[in-house]
């Protein structure tokens, strides 16, 4: 089934009817909404594990791997709306600001590619 692409807004507003028509904002708090996250990225990691780096990168490009990778990504996404709609936090904003932070830990003419931590640059 295709879906149009919606937006950040329009996909928590979505993603929220659907919790509300199921009565389920009670199970959401805060904390379990967090645990809920760390349970799905553990389930994105478990598509990787014991795969050799290229082997990986080859299912994960076509087939059942690429559905499987698709749909925790998704899951993933789910959670971090949840979350951040509950925490009010504006993902756009505050990806924006971070990604502005990052600019100013790690300048190109020292970072470029080096995978040293800032603090060490």
């Amino acid at each position: 089934m295709t879906q149009d692409r919606l937006s950040l807004d329009e996909l928590t507003c979505r993603l929220l009817r659907f919790r509300d028509e199921r009565d389920w904002r009670q199970f959401h708090s805060l904390k379990d909404l967090i645990l809920s996250l760390n349970l799905e990225a553990s389930e994105l990691l478990e598509l990787a594990q014991w795969k050799k780096e290229a082997v990986f990168e080859a299912e994960a490009a076509d087939g059942v791997m690429r559905q499987r990778l698709q749909e925790e990504c998704a899951d993933v996404l789910l959670y971090l709306l949840l979350i951040a709609e509950r925490a009010g936090i504006d993902l756009q904003l505050a990806a924006a600001e971070k990604i502005a932070a990052n600019d100013l830990k790690y300048p190109v003419e020292k970072s470029r590619g080096s995978a040293t931590k800032y603090t060490e640059l």
